[in-house]
């Protein structure tokens, strides 16, 4: 047996070696801003038998250092010593909700020689600790901007992520199931159990295992994003019944219906102020190319289909879905604003209400977790992109960068983002095991009263 394993380890670096040659001979041939904006390039598709495999490995942030801030702004860090933290709530008594979770088991994920390099490279890039299973509250109870307190505020979770306050209730989506507790203003943890609101797709596969939540304005509702099985629909259609989309659930009865569909891999969720409409995040597909397809921002319409498995970015066909299905690509919507090819962009926050320089004032801030089907690397930063009028409006402006060294390790990996209660940006960094803080720079504060 320990020589099989001993082949088998052997066999799996081999294939691990041939796919960092694989990245070494294959990069992008656009630049970085061609695939953002409402216009992306989109080149013809590229496919191989090992696609590219390109990753920042995880480090951590040496002694003292940080990330790059914008000009007119500050970085310092709210909170360290987390435990792969993912998902920030800042919850109406100002206090702040850290989701810190990773994947739960799956064991029908990635099976096969190309999911185990696969699953080597996520590791390598720090995504393979076991979760901690708990929301942790963060409060700074002397405005320096630093949490001086911090409490267990739930545990014994399954690989929780979204969470929203409804009234004196409290919502979290772990990977299986939408729970609710009862919310106490200044509490220090939350002593009730938890009841489940409604199941969510889950399984022995579950490729993309993050769920999050966020209520409607009028409180009756919740919209939780549920991403797909797979990459481009490899496990059969079977295997995404009700997956790649939100849903939208009843908080009295539970009930749940598809609110869009075709979404890959939905993430952040916002409202946008002036328009009040629903805007998410979305992960888009990979292995069909360095500069294929664009992560995107985009609005939600109700009954929309997006493309996935059978289009992108519209009615683009993608020929590894099978069968194809023509009437839905003649459906597919084109997203509103394309946000770099594999940039993995997860958290997002609505701007309005914050306390940063004016440029800051309306649009959106996104989380960039970073690429790893994609040479150069893309994302591993901040970004905000400017909106009027409910629209978004010029082209995305870096917030924070510097999460890569210059040897390419990845000190940092941005994902959630929030508002805290002073209008501060909140940023969650699961490599650097950090809460970022992002505020006005001194000088910039002067020049705005």
């Amino acid at each position: 047996m320990f020589i099989e394993s001993k082949a088998a380890l052997l066999l799996l670096l081999l294939l691990f070696a041939a796919a960092l040659l694989a990245a070494c001979g294959s990069s992008a041939t656009l630049p970085d801003g061609a695939g953002m904006g409402p216009n992306p390039t989109l080149p013809e598709p590229q496919r191989s038998l090992i696609p590219t495999l390109n990753i920042a490995p995880a480090k951590g942030w040496p002694e003292g250092s940080k990330p790059t801030a914008a000009a007119g702004i500050q970085v310092i860090a709210f909170a360290d010593k987390l435990d792969h933290p993912r998902w920030l709530y800042t919850l109406p008594d100002g206090g702040v909700l850290v989701a810190e979770t990773n994947a739960p088991p799956k064991p029908e994920d990635g099976k096969g020689l190309r999911g185990k390099v696969q699953k080597l490279m996520m590791k390598h890039a720090g995504a393979g600790v076991p979760s901690a299973n708990r929301i942790t509250l963060l409060r700074d109870t002397d405005g320096d901007g630093v949490a001086d307190q911090r409490s267990v505020y739930l545990k014994d979770l399954h690989s929780p992520f979204g969470m929203a306050v409804v009234g004196s209730e409290l919502f979290v989506a772990d990977t299986d199931a939408v729970l609710r507790f009862p919310y106490v203003p200044g509490a220090a943890q939350i002593s009730g159990a938890g009841t489940k609101l409604v199941d969510l797709p889950s399984g022995l596969i579950n490729h993309h295992w993050t769920k999050n939540l966020i209520a409607g304005a009028d409180g009756s509702k919740l919209y939780v994003t549920v991403g797909s099985n797979s990459n481009v629909a490899e496990n059969g259609m079977a295997a995404e019944n009700e997956r790649a989309a939100i849903w939208e659930v009843d908080i009295a009865s539970g009930s749940h219906r598809i609110y869009a569909g075709g979404l890959r891999n939905p993430n952040g969720l916002a409202w946008e102020p002036d328009s009040g409409a629903l805007w998410t995040a979305v992960n888009e597909r990979d292995e069909i190319g360095n500069d294929l397809v664009p992560d995107y921002l985009t609005s939600v319409k109700d009954g929309g289909f997006y493309g996935w498995p059978y289009s992108y970015y519209g009615q683009h066909v993608d020929e590894r879905a099978k069968p194809q299905n023509p009437d839905l690509v003649a459906k597919a919507l084109v997203p509103d604003y394309a946000l770099g090819s594999h940039t993995a962009s997860l958290g997002l926050a609505a701007a309005r209400g914050n306390q940063l320089p004016a440029a800051f004032a309306n649009g959106m801030f996104i989380g960039q977790h970073g690429s790893w089907n994609r040479k150069p690397l893309s994302g591993y930063k901040v970004i905000f992109v400017p909106f009027s009028g409910g629209q978004p409006v010029g082209p995305a402006v870096d917030v924070l960068t510097g999460f890569v060294s210059a040897d390419g390790d990845a000190y940092g990996r941005p994902v959630g983002v929030a508002l805290d209660g002073k209008g501060a940006l909140l940023v969650a960094d699961d490599v650097g095991n950090l809460v970022w803080r992002v505020s006005s720079a001194p000088a910039a504060a002067t020049a705005l009263r």
